[in-house]
């Protein structure tokens, strides 16, 4: 059963850094996408960055390139999410989420990755970033 457990949430001052990690189980990175989201109340959930699997392919939204760099341990099967120079705009529920990439694009070497959530079909339960003086 595929499964992904967030962790390394909390309280930061303005400024500051956090590392996220999500800790995935019941499937290898292989072929797989890894996005990380977030939503703060009242809002929708936002796309922050994604990353296939075993591979350099990664993209960011606009709001956070440049401050995040989200990486991947294949050995330990975990996606981190390096957040530095954090704003309190970045206070948020943060999701780690997964879905495989079709077989042809594996097949084409097509892969890509994309931060739009409908496209993501397994979750995690979030870990809480908040960013306060």
């Amino acid at each position: 059963q595929l499964q992904l457990v967030e962790s390394g949430g909390g309280l930061v001052q303005p400024g500051g850094s956090l590392r996220l990690s999500c800790a995935a189980s019941g499937f290898t990175l292989n072929y797989y996408v890894i996005g990380w989201f977030r939503q703060a109340p009242g809002k929708e959930r936002e796309g922050v960055s994604c990353l296939v699997g075993t591979s350099n392919i990664t993209i960011y939204s606009d709001s956070v390139k440049g401050r995040f760099t989200i990486s991947e341990d294949s050995a330990q099967n975990t996606i981190y999410l390096q957040m530095n120079s954090l704003k309190p705009e970045d206070t948020a529920l943060y999701y780690c989420a997964a879905y495989r990439q079709p077989t042809w694009r594996i097949i084409t070497d097509q892969t890509v990755c994309q931060i739009e959530p409908i496209a993501y079909d397994a979750w995690g339960q979030g870990t809480q970033v908040t960013v306060s003086s």
